[in-house]
């Protein structure tokens, strides 16, 4: 399969900037895979394509402010001219957070060229950081000599929240408005650079209208990576090479999807991290899962999603899941329809 084959022209006016008011207020589109009908929708009126003893499956991972600004080359411990940068040079540095590594942190650095190891990393605070590791794939490893509880404390302080590259940003209300518009609703566990946006639609009172009519909820998490939003670079899709994520599939929600099963109800994945991680063999651990199409999913029925990315691994799985053509006739008739696209656009309900 070519990566051009999993493209689409979309005008940069359908790229949504901010999330529907109130969240739940978005659009839906219905995708059926078995006739190929299409139908719209307000993402409330999903209860009308669900039904008692459905579960809904959600990745409740939180957004973490990953997104930090030092300098290298002013510290006196950084590397001597000639074996890096010089110490008389200081350069801006944008260090963006991927996760804990042991007792040091991934991360990628912008730009990367600019630093090496052993580099000293100063940050506005008077933290520092030594650069210990540049990897292939353009990742650098750092110390920040603190516990990844102190380190994602510490972020909350001085850190600035990871949005998309196609949001432009207010810069007077960014930090403040998004710390909260960029995550979904039931967050807790900290440790995603990314949201998992399909649950963006959710808000709390459709999650307690959806249960008193039967349908159930169960939570996954996957800690969104590189893996989840870095493109496709290579010309075919098989030569694309996935970042490892952390998952946890909890023994509760693996409890309900079997008794899911056993009453004929359905389980819907929210996002496409959840399907990620109800498709992987790990359970607790690091899954680098590339589902593509000949996929044969093994552990759910229907796919609440959001419009995604051209050639982007995420568009890749919905087309393994409905099929690659209908996947483009969809898009194409929610451009041709006016809706939103990206992060903070409208849903999607693949039946």
């Amino acid at each position: 399969m070519k990566t051009a084959d999993f493209s689409y022209n979309l005008r940069p006016e359908r790229i949504a900037q901010s999330p529907a008011e109130p969240r739940d207020s978005s659009r839906l589109l219905v995708l059926d895979r078995a006739s190929g009908k299409i139908s719209h929708a307000i993402f409330r009126d999903i209860e009308h394509f669900l039904q008692p003893g459905d579960l809904l499956v959600v990745n409740d991972s939180k957004v973490f402010k990953a997104r930090l600004r030092c300098v290298v080359g002013a510290h006196g411990n950084a590397p001597a001219p000639g074996e890096g940068v010089s110490p008389y040079a200081p350069t801006a540095i944008e260090l963006f957070l991927l996760r804990p590594e042991g007792d040091y942190w991934l991360a990628l650095a912008k730009p990367g060229r600019k630093i090496k190891v052993g580099a000293v990393l100063d940050f506005p605070d008077g933290q520092t950081a030594t650069v210990k590791e540049k990897r292939d794939d353009g990742t650098v490893v750092v110390d920040f000599k603190k516990s990844a509880d102190e380190i994602f404390a510490w972020t909350d302080r001085i850190g600035e929240v990871p949005i998309p590259p196609y949001i432009d940003p207010n810069p007077s209300t960014l930090h403040s408005a998004l710390s909260t518009t960029y995550q979904t609703v039931y967050a807790k566990p900290r440790g995603s650079v990314a949201a998992p946006t399909a649950g963006f639609h959710f808000t709390p009172e459709l999650i307690e209208k959806l249960k008193a009519q039967g349908i159930n909820f169960a939570t996954v998490t996957l800690h969104v990576g590189l893996g989840t939003f870095r493109p496709m670079k290579t010309d075919d899709v098989e030569n694309h090479i996935m970042h490892e994520e952390w998952i946890d599939v909890p023994d509760a929600t693996c409890s309900l999807i079997r008794d899911t099963r056993l009453r004929d109800g359905r389980v819907i994945a929210v996002g496409t991290t959840t399907v990620r991680s109800l498709e992987s063999e790990v359970r607790h651990g690091f899954t680098k899962i590339f589902i593509k199409p000949g996929y044969k999913f093994k552990n759910i029925d229907a796919l609440v999603t959001n419009f995604h990315l051209p050639k982007s691994t995420l568009l890749v799985l919905v087309s393994a899941f409905a099929g690659r053509d209908l996947i483009m006739k969809a898009y194409a008739e929610a451009i041709e329809n006016n809706y939103r696209f990206y992060s903070f656009g409208d849903a999607m309900l693949i039946l």
